[in-house]
């Protein structure tokens, strides 16, 4: 039976909602999808609940309006706003020398309890880039091996409990519950990346309006997650006041003009901010320039927290740019350069059966890659924000108690009275009550033997 899907991605810039049916093979049918402008959202972070979840709700009655549908639960995007990650590990024996779910799961939470994570932190993913079976280092998927330990090393990503709520109540305000909660550029990374890069390894950036989401896969798994509080919204700001004009203009401009090859001459004219009933002529040298500058230096940071992140060595894949930022002219060439002649690609969201063509724009990655998500297209394991582990491919399982088990009391029987008794049943512990009356039951008649004998 086909289940359906609301996606909700949450950006500084814009709202995208996706609404989705997936198969139980985990086909994905596009239905519905709604994209409106970005209100009360500032660098990913909710800076006005109401005016949000306005938005949300404009973004909301568009998809549903062309699907035809109401769902009341979505999967929500996050920024990497306010996040910290860490690393942690954990090990647990096997009792029965074969690796089930269970243990695998016992080992993750074990991991996540290892974990020195502030009071004021609210954990987003546990993903695992490492299991070990009896010191055997990568296995891909130690379940059904063979073993007496299994320990795994896991990239923990958390987020300010404050910043988590205040999205959660904004969505709550235009009416949906939400599901779970999906770091966006995990998510973008679902949606861009194929099996080839994940495994050979590759840094994935989304360069949105406002912000700059990073994470590096290796071997199938997240290893490092980083952001930066600049966008193409940035340029526009910069050109609006090199240029001495409005911000609607200078977003104008650079949507036309804006390029990183090489500069032309040619004079535009453009009115000035605070009297647009003057003009001025501004050459597109100086366009040039200015956009080439906040570019450059942004892309100089984003290598910076590559070189950081230690795993640049790891990156066989290289580096993969989605988001709108990206459809600036020139961004590849230049970012190859900034990168150190690292293998860089521009990329669009994989297809997606039904996918229109709005959303097949860079800028729409992380609402595909939550759709992706809930069709099972995340981490082979990875505990969730509901502290859930999840398998791929499976529905997500409940935390286990790792507490020490109790020891319980035997399982209580009931026997029937034989007829001549009253009606009614008695209860009596199965076992060791039933030892004890044999027990007393035997020493009488012995006793009555005896006496019997005496006499």
């Amino acid at each position: 039976m086909k289940k359906s899907i609301l996606a909700i991605d949450i950006g500084s810039s814009k709202i995208c909602a996706i609404i989705a049916e997936i198969s139980p093979e985990g086909t994905i049918q596009i239905s519905g999808a709604g994209i409106v402008r970005s209100q009360g959202i500032k660098k990913g972070s909710i800076t006005n609940i109401e005016l949000a979840s306005k938005a949300i709700k404009a973004a909301l009655a568009d998809a549903r309006r062309v699907a035809g549908t109401e769902i009341k639960r979505a999967i929500v995007s996050i920024s990497g706003a306010y996040t910290k990650s860490l690393n942690s590990s954990g090990i647990v024996n096997i009792p029965n020398r074969e690796i089930t779910f269970k243990e695998i799961s016992r080992v993750m939470h074990t991991s996540l309890y290892n974990a020195n994570i502030p009071n004021e932190y609210e954990v987003l993913h546990t993903l695992p880039y490492n299991f070990i079976v009896d010191d055997q280092e990568f296995i891909e998927d130690p379940l059904g091996m063979n073993a007496s330990r299994l320990e795994v090393e896991t990239h923990i990503i958390t987020t300010q409990k404050s910043n988590l709520n205040n999205l959660k109540k904004a969505v709550r305000g235009a009416g949906v519950e939400v599901d779970t909660v999906v770091l966006n550029g995990y998510a973008s990374a679902i949606a861009v990346l194929n099996e080839d890069e994940k495994e050979l390894g590759a840094a994935v950036i989304d360069m949105g309006g406002h912000t700059c989401d990073t994470v590096i896969h290796s071997g199938t798994a997240i290893r490092y997650n980083d952001f930066l509080g600049v966008g193409s919204h940035h340029i526009t700001s910069d050109l609006s006041m090199a240029l001495h004009t409005p911000l609607n203009i200078a977003e104008s401009v650079k949507i036309k003009y804006g390029s990183l090859s090489a500069p032309s001459d040619d004079l535009i004219e453009l009115p000035i901010i605070g009297d647009e009933e003057s003009s001025h002529e501004v050459s597109l040298g100086v366009v040039h320039n200015v956009i080439y500058a906040r570019v450059e230096e942004t892309l100089m940071i984003l290598a910076q927290s590559i070189d950081k992140s230690g795993l640049k060595d790891q990156l066989g894949a290289g580096v993969v740019l989605t988001g709108g930022f990206t459809k600036l002219d020139g961004l590849r060439d230049l970012a190859v350069a900034i990168f150190d002649n690292v293998p860089v690609r521009l990329a669009k969201p994989c297809n997606v059966e039904g996918l229109f063509d709005a959303l097949k724009e860079p800028a729409t990655a992380t609402a595909v890659g939550l759709i992706k998500y809930a069709a099972g297209g995340y981490a082979p394991y990875e505990i969730d924000v509901n502290r859930q582990v999840r398998y791929r491919n499976e529905e997500p399982m409940e935390k286990p108690d790792l507490t020490e088990p109790s020891v319980q009391e035997p399982a209580e029987e009931e026997i029937p009275l034989p007829p001549s008794e009253e009606a009614g049943t008695i209860r009596i512990k199965s076992f060791d009550a039933r030892k004890s009356a044999d027990k007393a039951a035997g020493f009488g008649s012995k006793f009555w033997n005896w006496i019997t004998q005496l006499f």
